[in-house]
């Protein structure tokens, strides 16, 4: 039981803290947005850049071995939503079938990261 809570905590903190770093840099990302007006297709590319280092960066800081696949998977795809859930009450939901392709690649790179992580920290 003790393994779960652990699992739980991990794949969460990384999920949360994924989520306010894509925030940020989206956020940041406006104001260059602002300045020099990209094109529609620049923006989603970026836009699904900073999601993906968000969730890389994270699942490699905080998942740690035990599973960390499973986790690095689960925090991609938990970061996705609250992403999502944040961005909808701020600007609206927008679903597309763009969705699906955005969850394969948030658990791509979460399961990605926790595997670099434990690597990197030899675990």
């Amino acid at each position: 039981m003790e393994a779960f809570k652990k699992g739980v905590r991990e794949c969460g903190l990384a999920a949360l803290l994924s989520t306010v770093f894509s925030l940020f840099a989206a956020a940041l990302f406006a104001v260059f947005v602002r300045a020099y007006a990209p094109s529609d297709m620049t923006i989603a590319i970026i836009d699904r850049v900073i999601l993906a280092v968000g969730i890389f960066a994270f699942s490699l800081l905080f998942i740690r071995r035990g599973g960390a696949l499973w986790k690095g998977i689960i925090a991609g795809v938990l970061s996705l939503l609250l992403t999502t859930l944040v961005f909808g009450c701020i600007g609206g939901f927008r679903f597309s079938v763009l969705f699906l392709a955005d969850l394969a690649l948030c658990a791509l790179f979460g399961g990605l990261g926790a595997l670099l992580g434990i690597k990197i920290r030899k675990e």
